[in-house]
């Protein structure tokens, strides 16, 4: 397919190879192995000198197909897509760090991503430095002679603070460091990390990518080379993508243009009416005016992405309250769906770290995280001020 395609349009147009019923819709190819005409071409395929499909665990139709409508949206060398998203993020840290080296890591980062870093890193002795978003000093100097690995989220979970990517991808270059771009919450869409110095994005698929709270997945794109690595070690240690979930995530990639552009306008709009709510201590969006990083927002987001966050002024019990009293929005782990949902990171995603670990990583104890879905804004608008309004009784 023409690379002068735009990239939306390529995440419609790759395919599968068609079988010989010419189908349309990619089928499903769910098998664990697949079969060789003979000894050779067998020898061939395991030798790495053909292309062929030998193992589902290894490579599959399916699995390739979302790979390279991702590697198109991304602007990416090379893929490999993982069952989850922290499948794809412990693959793009333990297939490249070793015994010695080092990561400088945002502070601000998922919690289970945090939890890699602070708990598992170590256990092999591999070293981190845990830096404040837009920190610029404290980067130079988390600098190390074994320093190896850069990793960051723009923007932020939950927070949504904004990290200049121009910056990032100098500061890495200059440092010879790899940099690691989690793109989850922007979509390739909106940004792609790769065309500011990113060698490696990741993604939880599980997300915007699916879009409609199906199927867990991950991948992680970026330079050849590098892949490679990550493809030997994920190929070898299993935490790789099942058919189905593939299929799945590749036919919402065709749909992702038109709705990411909806949940911007939704997550815009609804930020934008909660504001000076007497509820609500502070709402957070990176296209929202007093957004600290609004101008570097301006300058690398196409739009401000779905998610947006507020801080209530009744702290852990008004939060417990707010989640109580909403009737259409969902109350669950997850976000980037299409049905509107609330969250709690203090009593949830981020329950497992202390007080000070929380406040390190900007969880304060109201922050509520949503993630605005495809329904009519004026709705969810209706049910979060009414429920504004019960958690401050």
């Amino acid at each position: 397919m023409s690379s002068q395609l735009d990239p939306v349009t390529q995440a419609i147009r790759i395919q599968s190879e068609k079988t010989q019923h010419r189908e349309h819709s990619t089928p499903l190819f769910i098998t664990s192995s697949f079969t060789f005409e003979d000894a050779e071409s067998m020898r061939a395929a395991f030798a790495g000198e053909s292309d062929d499909n030998i193992y589902t665990r290894f490579s599959n139709p399916n699995v390739d197909e979302f790979i390279a409508k991702m590697c198109a949206l991304e602007g990416a060398e090379a893929g490999f897509a993982t069952s989850s998203g922290m499948a794809a993020i412990f693959g793009s840290f333990f297939a490249l760090l070793q015994q010695g080296d080092h990561l400088i890591c945002c502070s601000s980062v998922f919690g289970s991503t945090y939890t890699i870093v602070t708990k598992y890193l170590q256990r092999y002795g591999i070293e981190h430095t845990l830096v404040p978003a837009n920190d610029d000093a404290a980067w130079e100097a988390a600098v190390k002679p074994n320093t190896k690995m850069v990793y960051l989220e723009t923007p932020t979970n939950p927070q949504l603070e904004v990290l200049d990517l121009e910056w990032a991808g100098k500061f890495s270059k200059k440092h010879n460091l790899i940099l690691n771009v989690d793109n989850c919450f922007a979509t390739p869409l909106l940004q792609r990390p790769i065309e500011y110095g990113a060698d490696l994005v990741v993604h939880s698929a599980t997300k915007w990518i699916d879009g409609q709270g199906r199927v867990l997945g991950g991948i992680v794109l970026g330079r050849a080379d590098l892949i490679n690595e990550i493809y030997l070690f994920c190929r070898n240690t299993g935490p790789s993508l099942a058919p189905f979930n593939a299929w799945v995530l590749s036919k919402s990639l065709e749909t992702l243009d038109v709705r990411m552009t909806r949940h911007c306008e939704n997550a815009l709009a609804v930020a934008k009416a909660v504001q000076g709510n007497s509820a609500v201590a502070w709402v957070k969006y990176p296209l929202l005016e007093g957004h600290p990083q609004f101008e570097i927002a301006k300058k690398q987001m196409k739009m401000g992405g779905g998610v947006f966050c507020l801080e209530l002024k009744g702290g852990v019990e008004a939060g417990r309250k707010f989640l109580d009293a909403l009737d259409l929005l969902t109350v669950t782990a997850n976000l980037g769906d299409s049905r509107s949902i609330a969250s709690h990171p203090a009593s949830t995603t981020h329950s497992k770290l202390s007080s000070n670990e929380q406040l390190a990583v900007g969880i304060t104890p109201g922050l509520i995280r949503i993630s605005c879905g495809l329904e009519k804004a004026d709705d969810l608008i209706a049910d979060i001020t009414q429920a504004l309004a019960k958690s401050a009784s």
